[in-house]
């Protein structure tokens, strides 16, 4: 069965709610959902940190794959949230819990996320 615009968006702010819930009670409590902002867009889920530094989470729930696209958001909203960097978690069809979803991003991402140093020219 097709999705329509609004079962896509309740089934995305759904997953957002998911991985923010499984995030705030394994890693920190004051991981949650973030209230959408338009164009200066800081990442779906808030309160993430890394060496003391903000991550940016872009959750997707789809059935077609854009890591191209998806990665330029989550870098974008990185920028704007003065962030190390962005990661995209989406979702892994057939598997329900949040910690079975799937997290993409590139080796400058992992790089940053080893070292908490961002590498040059991230968001420029």
């Amino acid at each position: 069965m097709a999705r329509s615009r609004a079962s896509a968006k309740a089934a995305g702010s759904k997953f957002e709610r998911d991985i923010a819930d499984h995030l705030a009670k394994t890693v920190d409590d004051r991981i949650d959902r973030r209230v959408k902002t338009g164009a200066k867009d800081r990442g779906d889920i808030g309160g993430v940190r890394v060496h003391g530094q903000r991550l940016v989470l872009e959750c997707k729930n789809t059935t077609r794959i854009n890591l191209g696209t998806w990665i330029t958001e989550a870098h974008t909203e990185a920028g704007n949230d003065d962030a190390l960097t962005g990661v995209i978690v989406h979702k892994r069809h057939g598997k329900g819990q949040p910690g079975d979803q799937w997290v993409t991003m590139t080796v400058n991402d992992l790089i940053a996320l080893i070292t908490g140093q961002p590498q040059d020219g991230r968001y420029e």
